[in-house]
């Protein structure tokens, strides 16, 4: 089974409209495990717009299942995991203004850079993760970075699925076909929903996790948390 990693970035920016602790992270950190996910993802920026780095830290004695922690592997965001020590940590070449992720890496031009930040982690004993695009020569690439695992960057493949292009699809499945033969784990995110998360896991040879949140949570406040986490489930079950 493909293992659900719940990003809760959304509860926090909830949180942070009003202040105070409404809703409270942690417990939803806690409940969307309770109710069957397999992982927690946050994705901490600079400006701490949602997730803040003592949110980090707090949950680290929360997430008794897969945690995970994204971002752009800047000093602070390095010294952050580096103290948390989550189970994986997924490389994201945000920048500081981003509204939301909107590229992959570049394996090929920035590969020593990677390799570099890659070493340290694994020195951790930290499993490394690298936000791609589905390019052949990318996920070539990242397997000369010593990463663990890739995640694809999916909005590309939501977002034609949505107009009904499922031959968007195809170069996921070659990508990760290439991942497997090249030993590299798969992950996959952004944008993936209950709309299309079981045709995109169909298709998707050996893959290893998704991490879900934006559409997860809106899919929650007209079904509900306990719910959609079980629906997810039921989706990416062989």
């Amino acid at each position: 089974m493909t293992k659900l990693s719940v990003n809760i970035n959304k509860i926090a920016t909830l949180r942070n409209a009003r202040g105070g602790n409404v809703p409270d992270l942690l417990k939803v950190a806690a409940d969307v495990q309770r109710f069957g996910a397999q992982g927690v993802t946050i994705h901490p920026r600079p400006d701490e717009r949602h997730i803040r780095y003592q949110d980090a830290r707090d949950l680290i004695d929360v997430v008794y299942t897969e945690y995970n922690i994204e971002g752009n592997p800047m000093d602070d965001f390095m010294n952050l995991v580096l103290e948390c020590k989550p189970t994986q940590v997924t490389l994201v070449p945000d920048a500081v203004d981003a509204i939301t992720s909107n590229a992959g890496w570049d394996t090929v031009k920035h590969q020593a850079y990677l390799k570099e930040i890659i070493t340290e982690f694994q020195r951790n004993n930290i499993r490394t993760s690298i936000f791609v695009d589905p390019v052949l020569e990318i996920i070539e690439g990242a397997k000369v970075t010593g990463t663990d695992r890739i995640e694809l960057y999916t909005e590309a493949f939501a977002h034609q699925y949505g107009l009904g292009n499922h031959k968007a699809i195809e170069p996921y499945t070659k990508a990760a076909e290439l991942a497997n033969s090249l030993g590299l784990g798969i992950n996959a995110g952004h944008d993936l929903s209950l709309d299309n998360i079981e045709f995109f896991k169909q298709n998707i040879p050996g893959l290893l996790e998704v991490s879900i949140g934006h559409a997860l949570i809106s899919e929650a406040i007209y079904l509900g948390l306990e719910n959609v986490v079980c629906l997810y489930n039921q989706k990416l079950r062989d």
